[in-house]
């Protein structure tokens, strides 16, 4: 079965309601043992993120009601 952006950005809104919170490396680790190694990257800084257009997509979903908190790498309720 062939993965695609909007399904990872569901499965991330999912994970953000249910928790409060959604940790960028439980994300990641998630995203590349179910949905594979195209949706993750490197970034400038050496660490594993995810794929741009899955983080457009979930951007999209959450409609500017949660927040990156660039300090702890997560994504939380405003």
């Amino acid at each position: 079965m062939e993965h695609t952006a909007d399904e990872i950005a569901a499965w991330m809104l999912e994970e953000l309601k249910s928790a409060g919170k959604l940790y960028q490396d439980q994300a990641v680790a998630h995203i590349q043992a179910h949905y594979g190694e195209s949706f993750v990257y490197v970034n400038e800084n050496g660490n594993v993120s995810i794929d741009k257009e899955v983080k457009k997509r979930f951007k999209k979903l959450h409609g500017g009601r949660a927040a990156w908190e660039r300090d702890g790498f997560f994504w939380a309720w405003i």
